[in-house]
């Protein structure tokens, strides 16, 4: 997946998110980006908490182990899942 990339703190995610879904879910790919619902709306950083909650469930980490890398007012975001690989990602994440 160009979607995820590794470094040495673990692996970066390139997130298009959708803010205002009827609920939170994968979607699949979007071009170079795994296409993400939210049900929050892009309003005070509401969907980018979401976001992070969504993603550390569904990978099964704790929130405190991901970090938004860019994108904080943008659907294109990137963010860094500490301490995994990308294979692990890829096991947990459909699409």
């Amino acid at each position: 997946m160009s979607c995820l990339t590794q470094t040495a703190e673990g692996v970066v995610i390139a997130v298009h998110a959708c803010p205002r879904a009827s609920k939170n879910a994968v979607q699949g790919l979007h071009g170079d980006a795994i296409k993400i619902r939210l049900r929050a709306p892009p309003v005070d950083g509401k969907a980018n908490e979401a976001l992070l909650e969504f993603l550390a469930e569904t990978l099964d980490i704790p929130a405190r182990d991901l970090r938004l890398v860019s994108g904080d007012t943008g659907r294109q975001k990137r963010v860094l899942a500490r301490g995994l690989t990308v294979a692990q990602i890829q096991a947990k994440l459909p699409g």
